[in-house]
């Protein structure tokens, strides 16, 4: 007790003496500025420092009207205007400065102006000055909008903080909308007293804007073509609504819908519905029926941009190409952007070039079509190199006409990556360069197959399964490239089986392909009675048809049958390559001849060398003419 009693005694004394020393040295300071210690200390040093902070702001406010900071010192500026920020003022969003309305009702409160403080001899670093505090409020009271649209979006749209940032990140347009909007509030009595915040919360409610968020979000919208369709509307949300409608009403379906959109152009919120169906209703009158218009316009959305004219104008410029409406409406459903991606400067131009193959304005026509994705290639990408390819195989104009009209697809395919390798394949086998040419020519579709699915099974299946050698590989496939796309399975494979039941090793089958290709291509149901009618009727031996295995590629009952009549008729007999491989007339001169021969051989005048020998010449003969009439099933 008595250490405590001293210990109090000395701290009165020691707080007394203190006191009296800091009057000494500051003689004006009143007496109520001297506070003494109380248990309560920490409330005591805070009351003490919040009043010293009210002192330093008075003194502030009554030197801010006389001083002037200099002009060259950027960053006292800066300071001082941080400064001005803390005094009390009318309560602001974040990134006001002062109030500049007069409806404020403590405007007297507020901080003098910008221009004032800055000074107003309209210098140029003053006016970038104040250019940039006024792009720095502005950016803050964005920020501030931006925060109030995602607030809005989790809790009444009930999305996730990620998925509402990424939608707002991508709203730029929007939020300068709603921060504009929720400044014109503050002109109606209403709104007058409130807060920015409430104000741009009123104009995200009065817009729908979350709602069309989730709408669209149903409707498989990812948040970036969220964002950029909303910034395409320039505030008018509900005119997405009535167009996504309307795109539902001609069958636009998915993802097409944002697409339809996206590239329609600025101006598809601002075209009336009325416009929108006129252009539908000509294009179902040419040709594009109504359910494909959906497909139409998802593929190539411009055309929603066009005005009635210019669609009109398209429309003619095909139709006089020899087109009819069927022509038009299936070539739009095939190549949607054919109607209205290109200029008409880019088709006159692709047109020409056609024509230059020896085509006719309606030859164009029908090739497009039949092909609509011609306009779709590049003269000097895609056109050019690969003519100049052609040249190199050897390939006639013709030729690349006939391909082009056989097959218009090889002029939009890449060369290096799709018809080059193919080629250098064929160049490896032992094929020359005129042969390819010719192989293109006779079978376009070869180029077409793919490489290393189609073209290398089957010749890995010739070599290995039907007995081709590899010395004869090259011949069979330039002489029926359309060998290559056959199916292993239901074709190759299936024939290969049939000839050797019939007794054929798989060598001789090999040197029969190696002579006839096609022979791996017919149908097994037309090879039967074929077969039956040689082993059965003709009674001829399976040599027979080892020797010649064309005898299959022969009409049953326009050939085979009435020549085999007339023989046993005549009662003569050739082979079966003599037998076949020349026309009717030729069959009857040999028929003849062989008749006289054997007339007179019976009647003695001729000897047994004699009719050998004229069996030889007939050979000669026939083997000149083995080719040219085959008649194939």
């Amino acid at each position: 007790m008595l250490l405590h009693c001293n210990a109090s005694c000395c701290t009165s004394t020691f707080s007394l003496v203190s006191s009296s020393l800091r009057r000494q040295h500051h003689p004006d300071e009143s007496q109520d500025t001297v506070i003494r210690r109380r248990h309560n200390a920490r409330s005591l040093s805070l009351f003490t420092r919040h009043n010293q902070n009210l002192k330093q702001n008075k003194n502030l406010n009554e030197s801010q009207e006389t001083f002037v900071p200099p002009r060259h010192d950027d960053d006292d500026r800066s300071k001082l205007l941080e400064l001005s920020l803390v005094t009390r003022r009318t309560p602001q969003f974040p990134g006001s400065i002062y109030a500049q309305s007069a409806s404020d009702p403590d405007i007297a409160s507020s901080l003098p102006s910008l221009r004032k403080f800055l000074g107003s001899d309209g210098d140029e670093d003053e006016g970038e000055s104040e250019r940039e505090m006024i792009a720095k409020a502005l950016e803050i009271r964005r920020k501030v909008t931006k925060e109030i649209i995602k607030e809005s979006l989790v809790r009444k749209g009930k999305f996730g903080i990620t998925y509402a940032t990424n939608v707002t990140d991508r709203l730029g347009e929007f939020v300068d909308h709603v921060m504009i909007e929720a400044a014109a509030l503050k002109r109606m009595p209403e709104f007058s007293e409130t807060r920015f915040n409430i104000r741009a919360r009123t104009v995200i409610e009065d817009s729908n804007f979350v709602p069309l968020v989730r709408w669209l979000k149903y409707h498989e919208f990812s948040y970036n073509r969220i964002g950029k369709i909303i910034c395409m509307s320039k505030g008018n949300l509900d005119s997405i609504r009535i167009m996504i409608e309307w795109l539902k009403t001609i069958h636009v379906k998915g993802e097409f819908i944002g697409v339809a959109f996206l590239r329609s152009g600025d101006n598809i919120l601002q075209r009336s519905r009325e416009e929108l169906d006129e252009i539908v209703e000509y294009l179902e009158s040419n040709g594009v029926r109504r359910d494909w218009m959906g497909y139409v316009v998802g593929r190539c959305p411009e055309l929603l941009s066009f005005s009635m004219e210019e669609v009109k104008t398209r429309v003619d410029f095909f139709m006089k190409m020899g087109m009819n409406q069927n022509d038009f409406g299936t070539m739009v459903f095939d190549y949607p952007k054919i109607l209205g991606f290109f200029s008409f400067e880019e088709m006159e131009k692709k047109i020409s070039y056609l024509k230059e193959f020896g085509l006719s304005t309606e030859d164009v026509g029908r090739l497009l079509a039949f092909k609509p994705h011609l306009m779709g290639c590049s003269i000097e990408e895609r056109w050019k190199p690969l003519v100049k390819y052609f040249y190199y195989l050897g390939i006639s104009k013709q030729g690349m006409k006939r391909i082009l009209v056989v097959k218009p697809i090889l002029y939009c395919i890449d060369l290096e990556k799709t018809i080059a390798p193919k080629v250098r394949f064929f160049q490896d086998m032992g094929i020359p360069n005129e042969a390819i040419g010719n192989m293109l020519v006779k079978f376009p579709s070869l180029l077409t197959n793919s490489l290393y699915k189609k073209i290398r099974p089957v010749v890995i299946f010739l070599l290995t399964r039907a007995g081709v050698s590899q010395k004869d590989i090259g011949k069979v496939i330039a002489m029926d490239p359309a060998l290559l796309g056959c199916s292993i399975g239901t074709k190759l494979e299936p024939n290969m089986r049939y000839y050797v039941s019939l007794g054929i090793r798989i060598h001789q089958l090999g040197e029969m392909i190696a002579d006839f290709p096609m022979l791996l291509r017919y149908n097994v149901d037309i090879l039967r009675p074929k077969y039956s009618y040689m082993r059965r009727t003709m009674i001829r031996p399976l040599q027979d048809l080892i020797e010649f295995p064309r005898f299959f590629s022969y009409s049953l009952e326009r050939r085979i049958i009435p020549r085999h009549t007339t023989m046993v008729e005549n009662r003569v007999n050739f082979k079966l390559r003599y037998m076949l491989a020349c026309t009717d007339g030729e069959f009857e001169r040999r028929v003849r001849d062989k008749v006289e021969r054997r007339e007179r051989f019976e009647a003695g005048l001729d000897s047994e060398d004699s009719q050998l020998l004229d069996d030889t010449i007939s050979d000669e003969e026939v083997a000149s003419s083995d080719s040219p009439e085959v008649e194939e099933d």
